[in-house]
């Protein structure tokens, strides 16, 4: 019987521990930089409310940015006779194409349910928990600046 020489498992596990290394150091940690649409408008600074010129006389006001694993969330609501009548992420996630991805479904659906909830009370979007926390702090912020 033929013995099998020891050397050629060594390469095979080598090999295998060389892959495993380089695949690890090419994943990379989320990161903190990130807007997902507009910067902040000129003059508002971060939690400062902003007389809307809309109709009916609404308030926009622009919630606290709110730091999550995967980058900043910032929501800004306007507020029309008490109720919601807009709400929009002016900052989101998107420092990297997977964070990108789930900003772009995330985002739109917590933006309609913040109008359909008219509070922060927001059901979290499945695969975007940080960000969904972070947007409901973020409304939070911005619904008691504008006084709801």
């Amino acid at each position: 019987m033929k013995r099998k020489h020891p050397f050629r498992r060594i390469m095979i596990g080598a090999a295998a521990t060389a892959s495993a290394v380089v695949a690890l150091l090419a994943l990379k940690q989320p990161g903190g930089s990130s807007v997902a649409g507009s910067a902040q408008q000129p003059g508002a600074g971060a939690g400062t409310s902003v007389g809307a010129a809309g109709a009916a006389g609404g308030q926009t006001v622009l919630g606290e940015a709110v730091n999550t694993q995967y980058g900043p969330v910032q929501v800004r609501v306007t507020v029309t006779d008490g109720k919601i009548t807009q709400a929009e992420a002016v900052q989101a996630p998107n420092s990297d194409a997977r964070s990108q991805s789930i900003t772009a479904n995330a985002v739109p659906t917590l933006n309609q349910a913040a109008l359909t909830t008219q509070n922060a009370q927001v059901d979290a979007v499945s695969g975007a928990s940080y960000t969904s926390k972070g947007y409901q702090e973020s409304l939070q912020s911005a619904l008691d600046k504008a006084g709801l």
